[in-house]
C-alpha cells in the first residue's frame, strides 16, 4: 500500500493563490486494463487542465471516493462482492485501515455533517451500512446496517434492491438513499450514529433511480433516473421528497441512454447530467419549481459515468468509462454553459473524478 509516484504541485508568491489544485480518480482494478488503485493528479485553476501525477495503491476498485470536509482524509468503496471501505490519509497519501460494509459491491458513500460517521449504499446487497469515524480518519467496525426491500418490472437490473447512492440534503438532518432495484428514494433521520426510516418515495415502475442532487434553497431535490433516461423534479420538506415534473435526458433514438451523475450548480441556476449512451452532458435551466432543458453538450469521451464541479463552479469534469479519459469544461458563470477547456486526460476506466475543495 502506498503511492506510486510522488504529488508534483505547483503554486505562485507567498499568500496567492495556487495555479493547481489536486484532484482525484476513482476506477475499476480487476477489470481488464484496469487501473492500479486511486488516480491522483491536479487540474490548472485557470483553464482545467489536468494532468496524473501518481497513483494510490492497495485499493480494490475504488468506484467512488470522497473527502473529509477538512481535507485531511479520503475515503473510498471497494466494489467487489467481498465490500470494503478503505480510509486514506490525504497529506501521506496511505491507506490507513479498510473495514468490511457487511454488503455487496459498495458503490457510494457519504459522511454525516458531523463527520463522525461514514455510510455506504451497498448496490448488490441493496444495503446501507454506518460506520464510526476516528481522531485519526480510520473507520471502526460497522455498528448498523439498513437492509432495503422492493423490486422492480426490469427482470435484469431490479430483481431486488439496488442502494446506488446516500447524500445528506442541504440542512443536514435527513439522508436520502437512492435505490434503483425498488424504484425509491428512502429517507432517513440520522441521529446518535443510527438510519431511521422517516418517508419513502416511490418512482415510476421500471424507472430506475440512480442519483439524487438537492437544489440550494432545500425545498426540491432532481432525480436522475437510469432505466427510463428521466429527470425527475421532486419537491421536498421535512425528510419528505414528492415527485413532480419529468423530463427525458436525451433525445430519443440511437443508442440507449442511461443517465449518472446529476449536478446542481452552487448558485441553484443550473442541473447538469451525464448522459451514457448519447455521451453528453445535458444542460437544465431552473425556473421556480421546474426545470427547462436548454441543451446538450458532448462529452468529449464514451460513457460519462461521473460529473462533477470543481469548488469555485468554474469547471465541469466528467470521468468517461469507456474512453478511458477524464474531459474538462470551462462553465459560464451567467448562461451555464459548457465549453471544452483543456486537452482530454487518458487514465484507465476513470469512474469518479473528486476536486479536492482545499487544495
Amino acid at each position: 500500500m502506498g503511492v506510486g509516484v510522488g504529488l508534483l504541485m505547483t503554486g505562485g508568491t507567498a499568500g496567492a493563490a495556487p495555479a493547481t489544485k489536486r484532484v482525484f480518480f476513482g476506477a475499476y482494478t480487476t477489470w481488464s486494463g484496469g487501473a492500479k488503485g486511486i488516480g491522483i493528479g491536479t487540474y490548472d485553476t485557470a483553464n482545467g487542465q489536468l494532468k496524473t501525477t501518481g497513483v494510490i495503491t492497495g485499493v480494490v476498485n475504488p468506484s467512488f471516493v470522497i473527502e473529509s470536509r477538512d481535507g485531511r482524509f479520503l475515503y473510498a468503496v471497494n466494489e467487489n462482492t467481498k465490500g470494503e471501505v478503505t480510509a486514506i490519509n490525504a497529506a501521506t497519501l496511505k491507506v490507513i485501515n479498510k473495514v468490511a460494509t457487511g454488503g455487496a459491491d459498495p458503490c457510494h458513500l457519504t459522511l454525516d455533517p458531523s463527520g463522525k460517521f461514514l455510510i455506504t449504499a451497498d448496490y448488490s446487497s441493496g444495503s446501507l451500512s454506518v460506520f464510526p469515524v476516528k481522531a485519526d480518519g480510520s473507520l471502526g467496525p460497522r455498528t448498523q446496517k439498513v437492509q432495503h426491500k422492493g423490486s422492480g418490472p426490469d427482470p435484469e437490473r431490479q430483481e431486488g434492491p439496488h442502494a446506488h447512492h446516500i447524500v445528506f440534503d442541504p440542512v443536514g438532518k435527513y439522508a436520502a438513499a437512492v435505490d434503483l432495484g425498488a424504484d425509491s428514494v428512502f429517507v432517513y433521520s440520522f441521529t446518535g450514529g443510527q438510519l431511521k426510516l422517516v418517508s419513502t418515495a416511490k418512482f415510476k415502475p421500471g424507472a430506475g433511480p440512480r442519483h439524487i442532487a438537492f437544489h440550494p434553497n432545500g425545498k426540491t431535490a432532481y432525480v436522475a433516473n437510469e432505466l427510463d433516461s428521466t429527470i425527475v423534479v421532486c419537491s421536498y420538506a421535512d425528510g419528505k421528497l414528492t415527485p413532480g415534473q419529468s423530463l427525458k435526458t436525451a433525445p430519443s433514438g440511437g443508442a440507449r441512454n442511461y443517465p449518472a451523475e446529476v449536478l446542481v450548480s452552487g448558485d441553484g441556476k443550473h442541473v447538469y447530467l451525464s448522459n451514457r449512451g448519447h455521451d453528453s452532458v445535458a444542460h437544465f435551466s431552473v425556473s421556480g419549481s421546474e426545470l427547462a432543458l436548454v441543451g446538450h453538450t458532448p462529452v468529449g469521451g464514451k460513457y460519462p459515468r461521473h460529473i462533477a464541479l470543481d469548488a469555485s463552479g468554474g469547471f465541469l469534469f466528467a470521468a468517461n468509462q469507456n474512453s478511458n479519459n477524464v474531459t474538462s469544461f470551462a462553465v459560464d458563470r451567467a448562461s451555464g454553459k459548457l465549453t471544452p477547456s483543456g486537452t482530454a486526460l487518458q487514465t484507465p476506466i476513470p469512474v469518479c473524478v473528486l476536486p479536492t475543495r482545499l487544495g
